[in-house]
């Protein structure tokens, strides 16, 4: 089975970091993985989304996902590009003060999060991404948490290592936030052609 997600955001709000992360913890743990980052024209404030595609066995996804089974919302704005390609039933994991400008939830499993305020709490209102990819592993055991914090750390630059620690709690408090695996992926499950 593959887990194919989207992360939906805003630029500036770390949606690539997020990818990224998860698609190194999945890696760490033995995985197979596509990361793929679709992008608007402005650098911050513009569209950003990144698609990670996790198996146990090697992808069959394309580069570009034209649907998946799951998502995360850390923004309304430019919703459109990602809900119209989420399959009925996928599992969506919203930062709480948008959830209710998403449209069409009731076709999906939407799970919201406070993450913003929960990033706060840790220290770092700007790790809501770290909150969220910690909600997702402990939701999915797509990754392992110690995995999503190695792998976070490994991607952060050498002039940004001081907010190692503040995403490192981020991401564990995203997973003590829910309950773990409500939503598990089973990898090893057959693949129906």
């Amino acid at each position: 089975m593959e887990l194919d997600l989207f992360i939906s955001g805003i630029g500036g709000q770390g949606i690539q970091l997020v990818g990224k992360s998860l698609a190194l913890a999945a890696i760490k743990d033995g995985r197979h993985v596509m990361l793929a980052g679709e992008y608007g024209g402005h650098m911050r404030g513009g569209s950003s989304v990144g698609t990670v595609v996790i198996g146990a066995k090697p992808l069959r996804a394309l580069p570009i996902l034209p649907h998946a089974g799951s998502a995360i919302a850390l923004s309304h704005l430019f919703w459109e590009r990602v809900g119209s390609r989420l399959r009925p039933g996928s599992l969506v994991l919203a930062e709480e003060t948008i959830a209710a400008d998403l449209p069409d939830m009731e076709k999906h499993r939407l799970v919201r999060l406070p993450a913003t305020a929960i990033a706060t709490e840790q220290g770092s209102r700007m790790a809501a991404g770290m909150v969220m990819l910690g909600a997702f592993a402990a939701l999915t055991g797509a990754v392992k948490i110690d995995s999503a914090v190695a792998a976070m750390a490994e991607q952060i630059p050498s002039y940004r290592r001081q907010h190692i620690e503040a995403n490192e709690r981020a991401i564990r408090a995203g997973a003590a936030a829910v309950t773990p695996l409500a939503y598990a992926v089973d990898f090893d499950a057959r693949e129906v052609a």
